[in-house]
């Protein structure tokens, strides 16, 4: 009986495609492959396939209070770190992925190993065609509650003038 199954086994697979004995990869698969490749990229310095993964109206927020780009400002103050054929190495080490409902729309949080020390990276995403692309990112620089008095003493005369700059607005 077992030699019939496992002839008959063998057949079937001669008969089916392999396309259809393939699982079709989840949403979540295919963002974090997303995800994963646009960090590699930029450690590559493969700036064309690190910017595809963008969506043409995204927003790049960076570390300093300052940086809220649009996806052209990104690029050009990118590209002179990507020419010189070393950009930033961030390395994906724990991750959460949300989708909405109708999953056209995702969400994420991830903690990255950078030369920063541990980074916290977060975004939106959607889905394009059949594709996901980055909407939004995120980047911020993780404090240990530990040390945040002294970091915060580091900050004061940086950021006290453009607190009051920004509450003028």
């Amino acid at each position: 009986m077992k030699k019939k199954t496992l002839i008959l086994i063998c057949f079937l697979q001669l008969l089916i495609p392999t396309s259809m004995l393939a699982q079709k990869s989840t949403d979540t698969e295919k963002i974090t492959i997303l995800l994963d490749n646009w960090h590699k990229a930029a450690g590559a310095a493969n700036f064309n396939k690190y910017f595809e993964a963008l969506t043409p109206d995204a927003i790049f927020i960076g570390t300093d209070a300052t940086e809220n780009w649009s996806k052209t400002e990104f690029e050009a103050f990118s590209k002179p770190f990507f020419d010189t054929g070393k950009a930033w190495d961030f390395k994906p080490m724990k991750r959460h992925i949300y989708l909405s409902k109708d999953k056209k729309t995702g969400w994420f949080d991830e903690l990255l190993d950078t030369w920063m020390k541990v980074c916290r990276g977060s975004g939106v995403l959607v889905k394009v065609g059949k594709e996901w692309k980055i909407k939004q990112y995120v980047l911020s620089m993780t404090i240990p509650n530990d040390v945040s008095d002294a970091v915060i003493k580091i900050k004061t005369p940086v950021e006290n003038p453009l607190i009051e700059k920004l509450k003028a607005k």
